[in-house]
């Protein structure tokens, strides 16, 4: 991304609630280029500027490791922090800001919190709604709070906060509480729906004044004055300020006109977020599929000096596509296709991913095939055995329709159950790649089965006989006919009758090494319309299957 909120601004906004600037000089930092938390059992890559948190770093030492990172705009442990000379000169020297995060605020709250602060820095600031950059919420309720004086909070429509303002120390414990979890409590919202103060903000496009609620350690909430924000009919979220009192009518009618602001700010970044996914699926789609707009979707995708590997990834079960699912499976498919592009824009910064038809495709910037390996394969464990992902070549930026076509490959063969793992690399699925690229081959000139096997099968056809089965298992073992008697579950000198008569019948020199190498590649690549036998037990030796299915052991 290519944000334009700087470490100043991001203290202005957090400060003092969330993070308390420990030592540094946040000017010196140029803007924020992405937050990263730290793995000591990883290898990362930060972007540049990036803003480091430091999860369980309380030795002295790891912090002065972190502090050397090169490229890092600030790094927040938990507080309180302890400033050693050395901290202090490695501070100084580096220009790296050591922030500190507040005893009780959640790792996963601040991540989100500057996630969401970042992406409103990446709006065009020349682009306004009431004189605030388009979308940038903080910078709205800091506004709304000048207007009425008094912190504010913007929240969705379940409670959850999406911006504060300044001045939250004005407020009580129950604020501080909110903003810390990123939540209003369920025991406030409890009270607050059995004040029926919920009803009462979606029927009233007036303030309400919410009178004090009681608090923790028998003490009393300040009152709140709270206002719906709505786009027409639909109901979008609410401002809440910490008052002492209610409200002047001057006020509180600019209160008022403040949530038909804030309600063109969160529609103009639900539409923002709309765009810019879209905007990205076509710079993956036209990146991966190559052709004369490649270069510059990869250059735009900031991947163009990035040596990438493209992953392909599928739900594991297909479903019917009756219009009665459609839309489930649709957004199913999506809601994957997000995590995945979460998952590995944590693993690199400039990772791209996209939802394309019903594959989501990444672009993955590493050296090794190994690598992506892992991380797609910790992706599916932590999600669940619900996806399949193809791992293709390792590709610079201007060949990534190579590693699609890899890529591609890989998950047709993982969709045909055709591989041992549900994540594989090309070189994994070599040889079942060659086969279904041959199959493709044969379908396309529209070739017939014919020869020896072709023999074979309308025999068993014809007289409900099992050669086929017979000349399978036999190529399966090598010519152990031991084995091969022991997998279709008949006596060795049955089998060998077997043998002899499968090659009356289809003309067959066994001895022949040629003969056996067509009849194994055909058997291989023959798809019966018919259904699969049951499969053959040693209880039912004397009962062949109906039809014999190639391959079987």
């Amino acid at each position: 991304m290519s944000p334009r909120t700087g470490l100043a601004r991001v203290l202005d906004d957090l400060g003092t609630t969330l993070i308390d600037l420990v030592r540094g000089d946040p000017s010196r930092s140029a803007d924020i280029g992405g937050v990263v938390i730290h793995d000591p059992d990883d290898d990362q890559v930060l972007p540049p500027s990036a803003l480091v948190l430091g999860v369980g770093v309380r030795n002295p030492a790891e912090i002065l490791d972190l502090l050397g990172a090169s490229g890092a705009a600030a790094l927040v442990v938990r507080g309180p922090v302890v400033v050693t000379p050395e901290i202090a000169e490695a501070v100084d020297r580096s220009g790296v800001a050591l922030l500190g995060l507040a005893p009780g605020a959640s790792w996963t709250q601040l991540a989100a919190m500057l996630r969401s602060l970042l992406a409103e820095g990446e709006v065009d600031p020349s682009e306004t709604l009431g004189g605030v950059p388009a979308g940038d919420l903080f910078a709205l309720a800091n506004a709304v709070a000048s207007l009425i004086g008094a912190p504010v909070t913007i929240e969705d429509r379940s409670s959850r906060v999406l911006a504060f303002s300044g001045r939250q120390h004005e407020a009580d414990s129950s604020r501080v509480e909110t903003i810390l979890g990123r939540q209003v409590p369920a025991r406030y919202s409890q009270m607050l729906e059995e004040r029926g103060v919920f009803q009462q903000l979606y029927r009233s496009h007036e303030p309400v004044y919410i009178e004090e609620l009681p608090a923790d350690g028998g003490g009393w909430c300040l009152p709140r004055v709270a206002v719906a924000v709505r786009a027409g009919d639909e109901f979008l979220g609410s401002i809440w300020a910490a008052v002492r009192g209610p409200l002047p009518e001057d006020r509180s009618q600019a209160f008022s006109d403040a949530a038909k602001l804030v309600a063109l700010h969160m529609m103009r970044q639900r539409a923002g977020a709309d765009v810019e996914r879209r905007l990205r699926a076509d710079l993956v789609s036209t990146a991966v599929e190559g052709g004369p707009g490649a270069a510059e979707a990869v250059r735009r995708l900031g991947l163009a000096d990035q040596a990438c590997v493209v992953l392909a990834l599928a739900p594991a079960h297909s479903h019917g596509e009756d219009p009665a699912e459609h839309a489930r499976l649709l957004a199913e498919r999506q809601q994957i296709a997000d995590a995945f592009a979460m998952h590995l824009t944590a693993v690199h910064p400039r990772a791209a991913a996209a939802l394309i038809s019903d594959v989501a495709y990444a672009i993955l910037p590493v050296e090794s095939e190994d690598r992506a390996l892992r991380i797609a394969t910790d992706f599916r464990n932590r999600i669940g055995n619900q996806v399949l992902v193809g791992v293709g070549q390792v590709a610079d930026g201007l060949t990534l329709s190579r590693s699609r076509a890899g890529a591609d490959l890989v998950l047709r063969v993982l969709r045909a159950g055709r591989a041992p793992c549900p994540v594989a690399r090309v070189s994994d699925v070599h040889s079942e790649g060659l086969l279904l690229e041959l199959s493709d081959l044969i379908a396309e000139r529209g070739d017939t089965l014919t020869g020896p096997v072709a023999r074979l099968i309308a025999y068993d056809r014809k007289h409900s006989a099992c050669l086929v089965e017979t000349l399978s298992a036999w190529l399966d073992a090598f010519g152990d006919v031991a084995a091969a008697s022991a997998a279709v579950f008949v006596h060795p000198n049955t089998f060998r009758y077997r043998l002899r008569r499968l090659a009356e019948v289809g003309e067959i020199d066994l001895s022949d090494p040629n003969a056996r190498f067509a009849a194994m590649l055909q058997l291989r690549l023959w798809r019966p319309g018919a259904a699969e036998p049951a499969p053959r037990t040693p209880e039912s030796t004397d009962a062949p299957p109906l039809t014999a299915r190639p391959g079987a052991r």
